[in-house]
């Protein structure tokens, strides 16, 4: 039996409001626990210091003309991290063997083969006197990836865990957070014959969340009620969809790759309808090619990540999903887990793979030439 490892996964997303943590304790392959999740809310002035930033790096070339200010930002978001594990470790009794830091992404392009999170390793390693694991993408896009997404392999032994404990045939995770991917799960246990697949689809939350922080005082739409008090443009929409077309789902997606200027002029309540039912519209294109290339695998569905809140978003996808019947989705809060903190527990187990050099990342997940450990390993303390 190995080793059981204790870990802190870290997680801030694309929506920037703050960190979500989490305890794990597991070996690194089909063991593990969940011990604790917590989350830490960004104050306003951290937030737009984030927002501002992230939307002046268009280029890899504004990674150097905002280099001062990128260090800056990154060691306060450091130290602020550096307190988030300093008092989630004093409500846990036992040690913590490692960090799973994932720092905030500003700038993500895999054809530059660059993937910039503010998140300064050898800084939390030593505010925390812990082992950290952090900038968990680079040797994947070093080596043919696309970086992203990385949450598979966990989401993998999420689903065996639940199939086990509910007596399901869980195959796929659909999880909706800035970007929404989706992940095939397999049910051998044998690492050599890891060939879970995965894909980036479309976006998630990011183009409501932008369309609502820029039209109002809010800062995301909570259970979809702005969205479902609108009336869905039905020729705007048509045209987004037009000009976006992405059948191949081959590139991991930034929310760059995206904007909300289609639907310029509508009003609070007509723009977040005809928004949400836009990426509801691409997360069903995935949810189907994906059914398509199943063939007699099961085709439920367990929904992580903040989106799976958005009732009217939900509604959006099952109804464009109406008319296959095989197609079951299931919120995986219905499951004895919180979906608000899959992505922090899986950076938690990253961390234990990485340090055990346990592949993280694999062909079928990330278009990477070989199965890959990833992640640089600090001690500084």
């Amino acid at each position: 039996m190995g080793k059981i490892f204790t870990a802190i996964g870290l997680m801030s997303g694309t929506s920037m409001d703050g960190v979500d943590a989490s305890i794990i304790k597991s070996d690194g392959l089909a063991k593990y626990d969940n011990v604790l999740d917590e989350y830490w809310e960004f104050d306003e002035i951290l937030r737009e210091k984030l927002v501002d930033l992230r939307s002046k790096i268009i280029t890899k070339d504004n990674l150097v003309d905002f280099s001062e200010q990128l260090k800056i930002l990154e060691r306060e978001i450091t130290i602020f991290h550096g307190e988030i594990v300093n008092e989630i470790s004093s409500k846990f009794k036992g040690n913590i063997d490692i960090i799973g830091f994932h720092g905030q992404t500003i700038f993500h392009n895999s054809d530059n083969k660059i993937s910039k999170q503010l998140g300064n390793g050898k800084l939390l390693s030593q505010l925390t006197k812990k082992n950290v694991v952090f900038d968990f993408r680079k040797k994947d896009l070093e080596n043919g990836g696309q970086g992203a997404p990385l949450t598979p392999i966990y989401h993998n032994l999420l689903a065996n865990s639940i199939n086990k404990a509910y007596e399901n045939s869980f195959s796929n995770i659909l999880n909706i957070g800035g970007i929404s991917n989706l992940t095939k799960t397999v049910k051998e246990k044998d690492e050599s014959k890891m060939n879970i697949e995965a894909f980036d689809i479309g976006p998630g939350n990011c183009l409501i969340d932008d369309w609502v922080r820029k039209n109002s005082n809010k800062k995301y739409d909570k259970d979809g009620l702005i969205g479902k008090s609108g009336k869905i443009d039905q020729l705007i929409l048509n045209q987004a969809i037009e000009n976006f077309r992405d059948t191949t789902y081959d590139k991991s997606l930034d929310i760059k790759d995206f904007d909300i200027s289609f639907a310029r002029g509508l009003s609070l309540e007509d723009g977040c309808a005809t928004i949400t039912d836009f990426t509801a519209y691409l997360i069903s294109e995935g949810i189907k090619s994906l059914d398509n290339s199943q063939n007699n695998f099961s085709n439920k569905y367990l929904i992580c990540g903040g989106g799976r809140k958005n009732n009217f978003l939900i509604k959006k996808i099952k109804d464009y999903l109406n008319e296959f019947q095989n197609i079951v989705l299931e919120n995986i809060d219905n499951f004895d887990q919180n979906g608000d903190f899959i992505e922090s527990q899986a950076f938690g187990y990253l961390a234990i793979r990485s340090y055990l050099g346990l592949p993280i990342t694999f062909p079928s997940t990330t278009r990477c030439k070989k199965p890959l450990t990833g992640g640089e390993i600090i001690k500084n303390y």
